[in-house]
Protein backbone atom coordinates (compact mmCIF):
# COMPACT_ATOMS: atom_id res chain seq x y z
CA UNK A 1 0.00 0.00 0.00
CA UNK A 2 2.66 3.02 0.94
CA UNK A 3 4.26 1.57 -1.87
CA UNK A 4 1.42 2.34 -4.17
CA UNK A 5 1.12 5.91 -2.08
CA UNK A 6 4.98 6.95 -3.28
CA UNK A 7 4.75 5.91 -6.60
CA UNK A 8 1.17 8.21 -6.44
CA UNK A 9 2.83 10.93 -5.25
CA UNK A 10 5.71 10.97 -8.14
CA UNK A 11 2.47 10.55 -10.45
CA UNK A 12 0.84 13.17 -8.94
CA UNK A 13 3.81 15.53 -9.02
CA UNK A 14 4.58 14.90 -12.25
CA UNK A 15 1.39 15.69 -13.44
CA UNK A 16 1.68 19.15 -11.42
CA UNK A 17 4.76 19.65 -13.17
CA UNK A 18 3.25 19.02 -16.34
CA UNK A 19 0.31 21.38 -16.27
CA UNK A 20 3.08 24.45 -15.59
CA UNK A 21 5.07 23.63 -18.29
CA UNK A 22 2.86 22.70 -21.28
CA UNK A 23 6.14 22.35 -23.60
CA UNK A 24 8.71 20.05 -22.27
CA UNK A 25 8.51 16.44 -23.38
CA UNK A 26 6.64 14.06 -20.91
CA UNK A 27 9.27 11.94 -18.73
CA UNK A 28 9.74 8.21 -19.51
CA UNK A 29 7.82 5.33 -17.42
CA UNK A 30 10.54 3.97 -14.88
CA UNK A 31 12.37 0.62 -16.10
CA UNK A 32 12.12 -2.04 -13.32
CA UNK A 33 15.08 -1.25 -12.44
CA UNK A 34 14.77 2.26 -11.42
CA UNK A 35 11.63 1.73 -9.85
CA UNK A 36 13.25 -1.37 -7.55
CA UNK A 37 15.85 1.07 -6.73
CA UNK A 38 13.18 3.61 -5.54
CA UNK A 39 11.61 0.94 -3.56
CA UNK A 40 14.81 -0.20 -1.91
CA UNK A 41 15.49 3.64 -1.22
CA UNK A 42 11.81 3.74 0.24
CA UNK A 43 11.86 0.77 2.48
CA UNK A 44 15.25 1.98 3.84
CA UNK A 45 13.07 5.12 5.26
CA UNK A 46 11.37 4.92 8.59
CA UNK A 47 7.94 4.46 6.98
CA UNK A 48 8.90 1.29 5.02
CA UNK A 49 10.90 -0.12 7.89
CA UNK A 50 7.40 0.16 10.01
CA UNK A 51 5.59 -1.08 7.14
CA UNK A 52 7.91 -4.49 6.73
CA UNK A 53 7.68 -4.98 10.47
CA UNK A 54 3.68 -4.70 9.89
CA UNK A 55 3.76 -7.15 7.23
CA UNK A 56 5.90 -9.49 8.86
CA UNK A 57 3.55 -9.63 11.77
CA UNK A 58 0.58 -12.04 12.62
CA UNK A 59 -1.82 -8.81 12.09
CA UNK A 60 -0.27 -8.29 9.12
CA UNK A 61 -0.03 -11.49 7.90
CA UNK A 62 -3.60 -12.09 8.77
CA UNK A 63 -4.61 -8.75 6.94
CA UNK A 64 -2.75 -10.29 3.84
CA UNK A 65 -3.96 -13.54 3.67
CA UNK A 66 -7.46 -12.32 3.87
CA UNK A 67 -6.85 -9.80 1.27
CA UNK A 68 -5.47 -12.75 -0.97
CA UNK A 69 -8.53 -14.49 -0.80
CA UNK A 70 -10.57 -12.70 -2.75
CA UNK A 71 -8.07 -11.58 -4.70
CA UNK A 72 -9.70 -13.56 -7.73
CA UNK A 73 -13.14 -11.70 -7.29
CA UNK A 74 -11.63 -8.35 -7.27
CA UNK A 75 -9.54 -9.23 -10.79
CA UNK A 76 -12.48 -10.78 -12.09
CA UNK A 77 -14.87 -8.12 -11.08
CA UNK A 78 -17.50 -10.99 -9.75
CA UNK A 79 -19.52 -11.16 -7.02
CA UNK A 80 -18.76 -11.82 -3.64
CA UNK A 81 -21.53 -12.57 -0.85
CA UNK A 82 -20.78 -10.44 2.00
CA UNK A 83 -22.84 -10.52 5.60
CA UNK A 84 -22.93 -7.01 7.56
CA UNK A 85 -21.10 -7.25 10.83
CA UNK A 86 -21.09 -3.79 11.73
CA UNK A 87 -22.88 -0.37 10.64
CA UNK A 88 -19.68 1.81 12.13
CA UNK A 89 -16.56 1.42 11.11
CA UNK A 90 -13.42 0.88 13.71
CA UNK A 91 -12.36 3.47 16.28
CA UNK A 92 -10.27 6.21 14.66
CA UNK A 93 -10.84 5.42 10.82
CA UNK A 94 -10.63 8.25 8.13
CA UNK A 95 -12.25 5.74 5.45
CA UNK A 96 -15.51 8.22 5.10
CA UNK A 97 -18.34 6.15 4.84
CA UNK A 98 -18.23 2.34 5.04
CA UNK A 99 -19.64 -0.93 7.22
CA UNK A 100 -18.05 -4.06 8.00
CA UNK A 101 -19.01 -7.29 6.72
CA UNK A 102 -17.68 -11.45 6.71
CA UNK A 103 -17.04 -12.45 3.21
CA UNK A 104 -15.88 -16.54 3.47
CA UNK A 105 -15.71 -16.25 7.32
CA UNK A 106 -13.26 -13.23 7.36
CA UNK A 107 -13.97 -9.38 7.98
CA UNK A 108 -13.75 -6.86 6.00
CA UNK A 109 -13.74 -2.80 5.73
CA UNK A 110 -16.59 -2.35 2.65
CA UNK A 111 -15.70 1.35 2.14
CA UNK A 112 -18.50 3.08 -0.18
CA UNK A 113 -17.97 6.70 -1.98
CA UNK A 114 -21.44 7.73 -2.28
CA UNK A 115 -23.38 10.67 -3.62
CA UNK A 116 -25.86 12.20 -1.29
CA UNK A 117 -29.22 10.66 -3.28
CA UNK A 118 -27.24 7.04 -2.85
CA UNK A 119 -26.90 7.59 1.39
CA UNK A 120 -30.99 6.61 2.14
CA UNK A 121 -29.93 3.29 0.06
CA UNK A 122 -26.99 2.58 2.35
CA UNK A 123 -28.40 3.77 5.40
CA UNK A 124 -30.74 0.59 5.25
CA UNK A 125 -28.43 -1.44 5.97
CA UNK A 126 -28.81 -3.46 8.84
CA UNK A 127 -26.37 -5.75 10.59
CA UNK A 128 -26.88 -9.41 9.56
CA UNK A 129 -28.17 -8.38 6.02
CA UNK A 130 -26.86 -10.48 3.24
CA UNK A 131 -25.44 -8.43 0.19
CA UNK A 132 -23.77 -9.40 -2.74
CA UNK A 133 -20.55 -7.17 -3.70
CA UNK A 134 -18.00 -6.26 -6.45
CA UNK A 135 -15.26 -4.65 -6.32
CA UNK A 136 -12.05 -3.53 -8.62
CA UNK A 137 -9.80 -2.75 -5.46
CA UNK A 138 -9.24 -4.37 -1.98
CA UNK A 139 -6.55 -2.60 -0.22
CA UNK A 140 -4.48 -2.71 3.60
CA UNK A 141 -2.41 -0.11 5.84
CA UNK A 142 -0.54 -1.15 9.31
CA UNK A 143 -3.31 1.52 10.75
CA UNK A 144 -6.14 -0.90 10.17
CA UNK A 145 -6.65 -4.67 11.47
CA UNK A 146 -8.32 -5.54 7.99
CA UNK A 147 -8.95 -5.62 4.52
CA UNK A 148 -10.15 -2.26 3.00
CA UNK A 149 -12.85 -3.06 0.33
CA UNK A 150 -13.85 -0.35 -1.66
CA UNK A 151 -17.59 -1.15 -2.73
CA UNK A 152 -18.42 -0.48 -6.26
CA UNK A 153 -21.74 -2.38 -6.95
CA UNK A 154 -23.72 -3.72 -3.53
CA UNK A 155 -27.14 -5.43 -4.10
CA UNK A 156 -29.33 -6.83 -1.47
CA UNK A 157 -32.10 -9.24 -2.47
CA UNK A 158 -31.57 -9.08 -6.17
CA UNK A 159 -32.02 -5.46 -5.60
CA UNK A 160 -28.90 -2.85 -6.83
CA UNK A 161 -28.70 -0.39 -3.80
CA UNK A 162 -25.37 1.16 -4.59
CA UNK A 163 -23.57 1.63 -8.00
CA UNK A 164 -20.50 4.03 -7.61
CA UNK A 165 -21.11 6.84 -9.98
CA UNK A 166 -17.54 7.68 -11.98
CA UNK A 167 -16.29 11.39 -10.62
CA UNK A 168 -17.00 13.51 -13.29
CA UNK A 169 -13.50 14.25 -15.76
CA UNK A 170 -12.15 11.06 -14.56
CA UNK A 171 -11.91 7.17 -12.63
Amino acid sequence: MLPLVVVSGLVFANLKIKNETTNKLSPKPLSVAERKAQMKKWEATADGVNYKKWEASPKGKKVLTSAAKIKNHISAFTNMEAVITSLSLPPGSRLGFGVMARINGDDYIINFEPEKSQLEQLHSLKVNDKIMIKSHSVSYAPKYSYPIVSGEYVERDGKEIFKRIPRKGGC
